[in-house]
């Protein structure tokens, strides 16, 4: 599969203090904040763009003590808090909170790379070796390192476009959707909900589908001990994609994610000890033989598969590899715990250096050793396509801590659309009482959770779901806006040779994601050729 971008819950939505003025700000309701992090309470007042336009600066609401201080040096009397013109040039941090009145952020570069490298390694890493598989020795670590540099310039495309102006004191930005609405607004801001929303959904499929064949892979594993490797040990999926189900309505039920941290941490532990056994299995594997054909360029035409099939397979694994290294979507969040000084945006560019080098090193030991030792017949999912029997307890293992980290990661993924659904039915309806609200949040979780498994149990591919999402997700998130948002705030000028390198750039991982996306919904179409509902066997 592909990279479950993944499970940050430790972030810290604090509350945004209010204007120090009398007045009262309009503010609106972002929805669009990353999942684990999501904090109902939570708002944001209009972007700095439209607020410099009237002539405002973002204040703090000062402190009694300040206000007490104020009075003092003017000689007491009447300038009571509401009189009080608080500069917008305040320290960096004072007190115990940061200059925008919030806690006081600790975060450092080597929390920000743990954060980094958690939300990227996950069950993606089980699919690197299937993408090695159809590209080969050459295209293969080749498209990791292509895909690890891209990845790693957008970002800090991204990470100077926390704060709008001033990289020192200038507004932050909380979530992606909000840097997007300050420096481009209208429909990119649509557009990138858009992105967001499908993504997680979409996500939401691929996790119940291999958090199934997980499921089934444990029996399957003790059938082939007991009963030997040429045993019919095929297990029907429709079962445990139901199973999985139910398991996902109990959770969701939970009104935020905030009281579900601890099944967050115990789903970033169990990403980390699958992969880790993917990779000494295949080590194993791969010393002590025996191992699969490999060639320079992958599955040949006319021995593996015919042309077609070459071409179509080369731009899926492209897209198992873009979803692989997903994780622009939560960058703003991480970024957001930073301390400063030194500034944050240098922070997350060497906090994304050494996250982004670890990640890779550790994707081309999987792929590569993947690759090595089970050549082009390099299953999907190489801990569920039984390349490994034994030991069968440590295969079993494995497959329960990617069913484990799957559970969290759905309701990391699809809390936030909870959250948009009923925070948009509460502002429609701001007469809805709590019991209704509790039925509505009942009946529509409940549906909601039907809805994915019952897609699930329909199109149960696993590789061609994550390619269409590694697709889905690598142009607009990780460059499109990146690019856009830094061409807009350095004011790059059309048609200058930064702005040509930076479109073209774009314009080809664009052409890469369309491709991928095309791949992948025909890898869909030739799955359901021979494909009756409800029967899948894993």
């Amino acid at each position: 599969m592909t990279t479950p971008p993944p499970l940050l819950l430790s972030f810290h939505h604090r509350r945004r203090s209010k204007a120090a003025r009398g007045e009262r700000e309009p503010q609106t309701i972002i929805c669009l904040s990353l999942p684990h992090i999501h904090n109902p309470h939570t708002r944001y007042s209009r972007s700095l763009v439209e607020r410099e336009g009237e002539g405002e600066r973002p204040r703090r609401r000062s402190t009694r003590r300040e206000a007490a201080g104020a009075a003092r040096e003017s000689g007491g009397g009447g300038g009571g808090v509401g009189a009080m013109d608080v500069d917008g040039h305040l320290p960096r941090s004072q007190g115990d909170v940061d200059d925008d009145g919030r806690e006081r952020r600790t975060g450092t570069v080597w929390t920000a790379a743990a954060h980094i490298i958690t939300a990227v390694i996950g069950s993606g890493v089980l699919s690197l070796a299937w993408a090695m598989a159809q590209l080969g020795w050459v295209a293969g670590p080749l498209t990791l390192v292509l895909f690890a540099v891209i990845t790693f310039y957008t970002c800090g495309l991204l990470a100077d476009c926390y704060r709008v102006g001033d990289p020192v004191t200038g507004k932050r930005n909380y979530t992606y959707t909000e840097a997007v609405r300050s420096y481009l607004g209208g429909w990119y801001v649509w557009f990138c909900g858009f992105c967001q929303y499908v993504n997680m959904f979409g996500t939401g499929i691929g996790y119940t589908i291999t958090a199934s064949t997980s499921a089934a892979a444990l029996k399957k594993s003790n059938c082939f001990h007991w009963h030997g490797h040429k045993a019919d040990c095929s297990q029907y999926l429709s079962a445990y994609i139901i199973g999985f189900g139910v398991v996902q309505v109990i959770f969701c039920q939970v009104p935020n994610f905030h009281k579900l941290s601890w099944l967050s941490i115990v789903a970033a532990i169990m990403s980390f000890s699958y992969a880790t056994i993917a990779v000494g299995l295949s080590l194993a594997q791969t010393i002590s033989g025996p191992t699969g054909r490999t060639s320079l360029t992958g599955t040949e035409v006319g021995v593996d598969v015919d042309a077609a099939q070459k071409v179509w397979m080369t731009f899926q694994a492209l897209g198992n590899v873009a979803f692989a290294y997903s994780y622009t979507i939560i960058l703003i969040e991480i970024q957001d715990t930073l301390r400063s000084p030194p500034r944050e945006n240098e922070t997350m560019r060497k906090a994304t250096l050494m996250g982004i080098s670890t990640t890779t090193a550790f994707y081309m030991l999987c792929g590569c050793l993947g690759y090595s030792a089970f050549g082009n017949d390099a299953n999907g999912n190489i801990l569920t396509g039984f390349g490994f029997y034994e030991p069968y307890w440590l295969v079993d293992f494995a497959n329960v801590c990617i069913v484990l980290h799957l559970v969290g990661g759905f309701q990391v993924f699809c809390q936030p659309l909870f959250a948009a659904v009923e925070g948009g039915v509460a502002r429609r309806y701001p007469g809805l009482g709590r019991e209704h609200a509790a039925v509505f949040r009942l009946v529509w979780r409940t549906a909601f959770v039907g809805m994915i498994t019952l897609l699930a149990m329909l199109m149960p591919f696993f590789n061609s779901i994550l390619g269409f999402l590694g697709s889905v997700a690598f142009w607009p998130l990780t460059v499109f806006f990146p690019v856009e948002m830094y061409i807009r705030q350095r004011q790059i000028p059309r048609f200058g040779a930064k702005w040509v390198a930076l479109q073209s750039l774009s314009f080809v991982c664009f052409l890469v994601t369309v491709a991928a996306c095309a791949a992948s919904i025909q890898g869909v179409r030739d799955s359901l050729k021979t494909y009756t509902p409800f029967t899948t066997k894993s």
